[in-house]
């Protein structure tokens, strides 16, 4: 059978698959490669500020300023990702396979150049940039020898980034979870020797994730056209402008969300430095822990997307409906068993991090506690998102995504500052996340009642 024949075959089973079977079990079964690559990245996160930890507080202070780079670097990957990912799955739910080729080639070349111009772009107004995220003159040096070497795997952590979300929307979360799982086995392994047995310090650690970015970037990209993903070829880049609307009406959304995420970082580093570098690096242990927290759930979430994409390409709306309120009670249960767990156990989980720091512990256990009084409600804050972007309400998702880290973030950093002080500060999250909540519950129940009214968007 020739080659195209068999690819058609595959994608007709999938289609199947994915409009038949019960939506509980096919969510789930989408969720679990998601969850274990979301949970890898999250143990890795972890161990990297373990490591670092072990340097010194303004080593850690360092990669919380370098993180909200890193958040904006992967903002616009996954604005690709997301963007192509969303239209690919719509189409191949549409059975139109050869424009769901053109949108995986558009998405991940334009993305990779991208990370190209951003990361000689940051080379050259390095140390600007650094203040401007937060950096304190202390930090300062250990910022550029970590910031150097991400800006070298940038270009590699954006295609990783977009071919996730691409083979995750085409339901082969499978593949995506091993070169995503295997990037961070890799850093976690490396870490240890370049920071201490090459006595490299924290740029053995930024050397230590260029190099599994860039091995990783190559797993998956040698695993695409196999297991029904579709291939990618360069004769398939055929960018035009309504293949950037297409992305953009996708991917805006994550890109609001990411973006105001690194934006939200730069503005938390700015006010706590004004507190030491002890407070940065407390707020840095704490996004991590959140990160890993949130990565199951997150998982859980990217099982759902591929399902409502293609039920929704496809016209059946019930299901797409089923598969929401399903994610959104398995989510809403994870977080309330990890908020209590993360409050009883706030000072141990930090001191991981830094013990010999009593100063770290104290602010970040209290941030940790704070955090955990509204985690409960971000499983449904994420899900409204996914769904609206999902099935194409680009302005309301836009603002949805832009809801929890700006909308209500920032306001709640700056006033919370202003009457608080500190304790303005730490408390901003647990407010926003309340006020995000607030937002989604009427947004969403009129998407999903409007669903079905309108003809599905391609």
């Amino acid at each position: 059978m020739p080659k195209a024949a068999q690819r058609a075959q595959k994608q007709d089973a999938k289609f199947v698959r994915m409009t038949t079977q019960p939506v509980g079990r096919l969510v789930t079964a989408m969720a679990v490669p998601s969850i274990v690559s979301m949970l890898v990245s999250g143990i890795y996160n972890l161990a990297d500020t373990f490591f670092i930890g072990q340097i010194n507080t303004q080593s850690v202070a360092a990669l919380g300023i370098v993180f909200s780079y890193m958040v904006l670097i992967q903002s616009v990957a996954i604005f690709f990702g997301q963007g192509s990912g969303n239209y690919i799955s719509r189409a191949l739910g549409r059975r139109e396979i050869g424009d769901a080729e053109q949108m995986a080639a558009v998405g991940l070349i334009s993305s990779v150049l991208t990370g190209i111009i951003l990361a000689g772009l940051s080379f050259l107004f390095m140390r600007p940039i650094l203040s401007l995220l937060g950096s304190t003159p202390t930090i300062l040096p250990y910022a550029t020898d970590y910031f150097s070497y991400i800006l070298l795997g940038a270009p590699f952590i954006m295609g990783t980034f977009t071919l996730n979300n691409q083979m995750r929307h085409q339901g082969n979360a499978l593949l995506s979870m091993i070169g995503i799982v295997s990037g961070a086995v890799l850093n976690i392994a490396l870490d240890p020797v370049f920071i201490f047995v090459f006595d490299l310090g924290i740029r053995g650690a930024g050397m230590a994730t260029a190099i599994s970015q860039f091995i990783g970037f190559c797993i998956m990209l040698g695993m695409t056209g196999r297991r029904g993903t579709l291939p990618l070829r360069l004769s398939f880049f055929k960018p035009t402008l309504q293949r950037y609307r297409d992305i953009s009406a996708g991917g805006l959304p994550s890109l609001a969300r990411q973006g105001l995420m690194s934006v939200s970082a730069i503005c938390l580093n700015q006010l706590a430095s004004a507190y030491g570098d002890g407070a940065i690096a407390a707020f840095s242990v704490v996004s991590r822990i959140m990160m890993l927290a949130c990565a199951a759930m997150i998982g859980y979430g990217q099982g759902f997307q591929p399902v409502c994409g293609f039920n929704y390409g496809a016209g059946f709306f019930d299901r797409v409906r089923l598969a929401f309120w399903h994610s959104c009670s398995v989510s809403t249960v994870y977080c309330t068993l990890l908020a209590v767990l993360g409050w009883v156990f706030a000072e141990p989980l930090v001191a991981l991090f830094r013990a010999d720091d009593a100063e770290v512990i104290r602010i970040g256990s209290e941030v940790l506690r704070y955090q955990c009084y509204s985690f409960p409600l971000v499983g449904f804050i994420t899900l409204a998102n996914m769904y609206l972007q999902n099935i194409r309400k680009t302005i309301p998702a836009i603002i949805m995504a832009s809801a929890r880290q700006g909308i209500f973030f920032l306001p709640a950093l700056f006033v919370g500052h202003a009457l608080w002080g500190f304790t303005g500060v730490e408390i901003a999250q647990a407010l926003a996340d309340a006020g995000a909540f607030l937002f989604a519950v009427p947004m969403v129940i009129h998407a999903l009642r409007q669903m079905g009214h309108v003809p599905a968007a391609r």
